[in-house]
């Protein structure tokens, strides 16, 4: 493993698509989520290795050992959200990249092959932020959703994911390769590591998601000549949603659930028109799926109050619905195990946010690894993790990653 060399190559790709302030925007299918895709490609074939671009625009490149054998995937994700951080999803598939090249360079001069060949993937539209839902590419991979449905959506501007695909060069016609296990690096993005002292994390378990789309349905009519009393102004009504998804968290003991309103439409948009429509999408989270169902009841109630006094329509469609993901007790105990011969501090911990692992572990045995987020900042120009954890988790990959191939899974 060569530490330089992966810090080279991250801080490197960390000025495609850089912002002001340090982060990133490479949103899936833009021309800088294309210029990173460009330097993954040229890093695929410069190391020698076959590279894939599947129908929905995941990249792989395969190291074949043992001719016929499924492959081990390393990996995460290259796209953004808007006005991002530069480690969440880039590090993991910087780190699976390095790994691959170090254990590449072992299998040469042992000339010993091992039982799993090895690949490294960067999936598509893991963030979902220009195309939802998140997680895209790896669900599409593992059978999760169908793939031509997922081609189909289209971005606010009305830019399906083929058209947006296609307009960057990556909507491939390669079958992905067989799989017998994954594993993924990635950052915290939560303060529990650092709080702890902890250097690696060991994802045991994802949480419940349940997201709920909903629109708000009003009349336009002038801002400065409609009574108030003669209104029906969606827009307001939309930000009393906001609060009750706010506030739900309340009722509930702390940190048990979390919730927000992430993207919200209007039309017309006009600063002298009265909203007539909104659109917004709420996200509700907790380890408890009881929890969620609760929380999403009583907004339901509070909704339906909210749109009768308004004299408003309000409709309300649950989508994305994730159940809990429980991960490999023995991917756990190999992982333990790594750690500790590595010298590294480590803790099991679960996931509040969803990443690839989650969509891949539904169909091969999955490994999934966090190190620190100074703060637990992420989705924000000042996420930052030191380089000493990025080359610890580096080194924590490639150890979990050549038990794989072995077969220590299997």
């Amino acid at each position: 493993m060569n530490a330089s060399e992966f810090l080279s190559d991250f801080h490197h790709v960390a000025t495609i698509g850089a912002t002001p302030r340090h982060g990133v925007e490479r949103q899936a299918a833009t021309d800088t989520d294309r210029q990173t895709r460009d330097w993954f490609a040229g890093a695929i074939r410069d190391a020698g290795w076959e590279l894939r671009v599947d129908g929905i625009g995941n990249m792989f490149g395969l190291l074949e050992w043992t001719p016929g054998a499924p492959y081990i995937l390393l990996g995460s994700h290259l796209d953004s959200q808007p006005l991002a951080g530069r480690f969440d999803g880039a590090y993991g598939v910087l780190a699976a990249l390095h790994a691959a090249k170090a254990l590449d360079a072992e299998v040469s001069a042992s000339g010993e092959r091992p039982r799993f060949n090895l690949a490294v993937v960067n999936w598509f539209n893991e963030e979902g932020s220009r195309f939802a839902p998140s997680i895209m590419g790896s669900s599409v991979f593992a059978g999760l959703f169908e793939r031509d449905e997922m081609l189909r959506v289209r971005d606010v501007e009305g830019t399906a994911v083929r058209q947006a695909l296609d307009m960057i060069g990556y909507l491939g016609t390669d079958e992905g390769p067989d799989v017998a296990g994954y594993a993924e690096i990635h950052i915290e993005q939560g303060r529990i590591l650092e709080r702890e002292g902890h250097t690696i994390g060991l994802v045991d378990s994802s949480w419940y998601t349940q997201k709920l789309d909903i629109e708000v349905l009003g009349e336009q009519s002038h801002t400065g000549a409609t009574a108030m009393a003669d209104r029906h102004d969606a827009l307001v009504a939309a930000a009393k949603i906001i609060l009750q998804v706010h506030d739900v968290t309340g009722d509930f003991p702390e940190e048990a659930l979390v919730s927000s309103v992430g993207q919200l439409t209007l039309e017309p948009n006009s600063p002298i028109v009265v909203a007539r429509r909104v659109h917004l999408v709420a996200d509700l989270r907790s380890g408890d799926p009881a929890i969620v169902a609760a929380a999403r009841e009583s907004l339901l109630r509070d909704i339906d109050r909210l749109a009768r006094e308004h004299d408003l329509t309000i409709t309300v469609k649950d989508f994305d619905i994730r159940p809990i993901r429980r991960f490999p007790e023995n991917g756990l105990e190999l992982s333990e195990k790594v750690a500790a011969n590595l010298g590294l501090s480590a803790r099991r911990i679960q996931t509040m946010a969803g990443h690839d692992s989650v969509a891949l572990n539904t169909m091969t045995p999955t490994v999934m690894l966090f190190i620190p987020s100074v703060d637990g900042v992420s989705h924000c120009e000042r996420e930052f993790s030191t380089d000493a954890d990025m080359t610890a988790g580096l080194a924590m990959l490639t150890g979990v990653a050549r038990e794989l191939v072995s077969g220590a899974l299997s």
